[in-house]
């Protein structure tokens, strides 16, 4: 897949320099991913979640970080909508469930 844009990873582990092994680890698998469908996707990331109506959320170092993305898999792309801690995330969570 080609991701949209390696920059949010950058900014984030510059903030967060321990998260950068993750992500550069995450970012590498997901390139290397060709999924049709949000299954297919499921048999790379089994933790992945489908957060309606557009965003995909990985789970990144064990449950530390999460990217939240629009993926199009008919062009196999991959965009980041935000890069977040475990505690970021509870909180953009509570604000884009259920829309």
């Amino acid at each position: 897949m080609w991701i949209i844009s390696k920059t949010a990873l950058v900014n984030f582990y510059q903030k967060h320099p321990e998260s950068k092994d993750k992500l550069e680890a995450w970012y590498r698998a997901c390139k290397a991913c060709h999924a049709e469908n949000f299954s297919e996707l499921k048999q790379t990331f089994n933790t992945a979640d489908y957060v309606p109506k557009h965003y995909t959320v990985f789970d990144v170092g064990g449950n530390d970080y999460r990217i939240v993305a629009a993926i199009h898999y008919d062009k196999q792309r991959v965009f980041i909508r935000e890069v977040l801690t475990h505690a970021e995330y509870d909180k953009w969570t509570k604000l884009n469930r259920g829309k």
